[in-house]
């Protein structure tokens, strides 16, 4: 009968575990907080379904080990070597002043300095599952505040490593010394070489040979077994499971089998997870929470608070807006998953009792509940939090950098942000003489760039004093490269303001951002998701030998009739407004003569642009001189730059005389 109730209760984890992912599908809440809340309803304190408690703490250890051998294999050095140095200093001061402030709050409360230590590092963990999910759902992953996020997130995550190498120096509290500190972890990581230098001969030639049989049984039987072999050897030399899961993940995606070993293990990771975090919910004792709820209202306001200032005051004092930290600040106020890893071993190894361990996973649950509420309402708060009386330089983050010289350039273009898009409009823009001034949040970016002779300036242009430094007031475009869909309605709404003849060009990931940048005052909103579907049209009908022109053609219909399907006109912003309503179908496109075209050397009359092609020509550039309302027997040149009007087809139709 035990085996029964054991299978029972796996059953119902399932059971509800499906219920949950549905609903918090539809809610947009990441699902390991319904898992946890499942785990809460589920367990011995609650409905009591779930009874087999000795069972529940083994799926709990299980979930340990799994996740630690999934963050070995994920993780990749290359990601270490592309963050840059500011990034890395984040990441590393958010950890220090929150594990310090928590500790030394611990202290004066009474606490060891070992368990004081203990619970700051407990407090410092982050969740990195809920806070990427919805930073991926939000687009904010490119962002400045998604790439801060991500790197602090990934910092957090390999120093449980670190953690559960000093746990036990943490336990023996008698002899707690910075010496055997360093000695313990020296024995650790030699241990570690050793593992990893042995497996590197004896994993690879296992693996070969499993390979070559060409089973995928045994090679996902190969993979679990070393995972929990490393874990068990390893706990047979007094270190934790968990560190022997990382070190064989770790061993795993160094080889050359570790992606194949990856996508078999995939499929498996979120089962893993499921079990790991109902049962942590299990362990939760609700009559705790019901005798002493000041106690863990008390401790989500002091986590929440501790987290948010700590986390957005780091990235102000490396020179990030306060915009931007206070954005890190909401994204990193929670616990984190991994944080239950290390209570765990905290109350098995005495570091916290069991009333600390009920306290704090009451806390943990309910700051992951309130993550993606907060992250949502993060550029709200954001606001507010400007607002406050705080020094100039600090808010738009200057601290450290150089003082921004007012520009007077003129007739200029302003690209906003230097990604991917912002680095070819640049290089496009160098290349046809246009002037232009990039503005960038990346300190780093910055400097760099500006050694190559970029022009780039550190800032926010959210700020309307920084757009007036670069003389917005005089410019003639400003293009928004950037993925913060937030700050780009700002962008969009401030430029408008204070230059209402700009033209405005704003990047936009998903297709329901157009109508509310064009209700703001873009003139041209550039979705990536419908862009992205063109370029997968033009390349198929490539494969397929259709004419180029032909495909120019298709290409022409889509976007004409895409883009009207995606946005209402009368909310679209326009320079003309009587233009277009009058001739709605109307363009005005130039194009350059190129040498050896066919109509260089003929006029006007000769080439029969209106005649012909149903296209009136409106003026003809020739070097510095404009020639306006050309008459007919003017001859054109190569080098000539046409404006010319016309509907879409037409235009089309005469471009391929000026090639």
């Amino acid at each position: 009968m035990a085996e029964t109730g054991f299978l029972r209760d796996f059953v119902i984890i399932f059971g509800v575990a499906i219920g949950i992912t549905f609903l918090f599908y539809h809610l947009r809440i990441a699902p390991i907080v319904g898992y946890l809340i499942a785990g809460v309803l589920l367990g011995p304190s609650v409905l009591g379904v779930a009874k087999d408690v000795a069972s529940i703490e083994i799926l709990a250890e299980i979930g340990v080990i799994l996740l630690l051998f999934l963050i070995g294999v994920e993780f990749s050095l290359n990601e270490l070597i592309a963050m840059n140095r500011k990034m890395f200093q984040v990441g590393f001061l958010q950890i220090i002043l929150t594990t310090a402030i928590v500790a030394l709050i611990a202290i004066g409360f009474g606490g060891s300095i070992p368990q004081s230590l203990f619970i700051g590092l407990l407090v410092t963990m982050s969740s990195t599952v809920i806070v990427m999910k919805v930073l991926s759902d939000r687009g904010e992953m490119d962002s400045p505040q998604g790439r801060l996020t991500s790197v602090i997130l990934i910092l957090q995550d390999l120093s449980v490593v670190v953690i559960v190498l000093l746990m036990p120096v943490l336990v023996g509290t008698s002899s707690f010394s910075v010496p055997e500190i360093l000695l313990n972890v020296f024995m650790v990581f030699a241990f570690m070489v050793l593992v990893i230098i042995a497996s590197r001969s004896i994993v690879p030639f296992v693996l070969n040979r499993v390979v070559q049989t060409h089973s995928r049984e045994l090679f996902l039987i190969s993979i679990v077994l070393i995972c929990f072999g490393t874990a068990y050897v390893t706990s047979l030399v007094g270190l934790s499971l968990a560190l022997g899961a990382f070190i064989a993940g770790l061993i795993i995606s160094e080889s050359e089998y570790g992606h194949q070993a990856f996508s078999e293990i995939l499929p498996l990771k979120d089962i893993f997870s499921i079990l790991f975090f109902v049962s942590i919910g299990m362990l939760l004792d609700i009559s705790i929470v019901l005798r002493d709820p000041w106690m863990i209202l008390a401790a989500v306001a002091a986590i929440l608070a501790i987290k948010f200032t700590a986390g957005m005051f780091v990235p102000v004092i490396v020179g990030y807006p306060l915009r931007i930290g206070a954005l890190v600040g909401i994204s990193l106020a929670q616990i984190g998953e991994f944080s239950f890893v290390l209570s765990k071993e905290g109350l098995i190894n005495g570091l916290i009792s069991s009333y600390q361990y009920q306290v704090f996973l009451a806390s943990a649950i309910i700051t992951m509940v309130l993550t993606p509420f907060m992250i949502k309402g993060s550029g709200k708060i954001s606001e507010y939090i400007e607002l406050l009386p705080l020094p100039h330089n600090i808010k738009l983050g200057r601290s450290n950098e150089e003082k921004t010289e007012r520009t007077n350039i003129t007739n200029h273009v302003i690209v906003v942000g230097f990604g991917l898009n912002g680095k070819n409009v640049s290089k496009v823009l160098i290349k046809s003489n246009i002037p232009f001034i990039v503005l960038e949040l990346n300190p780093e970016t910055v400097r760099v760039e500006k050694k190559r002779g970029i022009s780039i300036i550190y800032g926010d242009a959210t700020k309307e004093s920084v757009l007036a430094h670069i003389n917005i007031k005089t410019a003639r475009s400003v293009v928004i490269a950037i993925s913060d869909a937030s700050a780009t309605r700002r962008i969009v709404q401030l430029a408008r303001r204070l230059n209402p003849s700009v033209y405005i060009i704003a990047r936009t990931r998903y297709t329901n951002e157009i109508n509310p940048l064009y209700s703001l005052g873009a003139n041209d909103v550039i979705p990536e998701e419908f862009e992205t579907s063109i370029e997968i049209i033009s390349r198929v009908l490539h494969h397929y030998f259709i004419p180029a022109n032909e495909i120019e053609r298709h290409i022409g219909d889509v976007r004409k009739d895409g883009y009207d399907m995606l946005r209402n006109r009368q909310e679209k912003y326009d320079v003309f407004p009587d233009l277009k309503r009058h001739l709605p179908d109307i363009e005005i496109e130039t194009f350059r003569i190129m040498d050896g075209s066919q109509i260089a050397g003929n006029t006007l009359v000769e080439v029969g642009f209106r005649r012909k092609y149903g296209v009136t020509v409106l003026a003809v550039q020739r070097g510095k001189e404009t020639i306006t309302n050309p008459s007919g027997d003017i001859k054109l040149m190569a080098k000539d730059i046409l404006i010319l009007m016309g509907n879409r087809e037409s235009i089309a139709g005469v471009s391929s005389l000026l090639i």
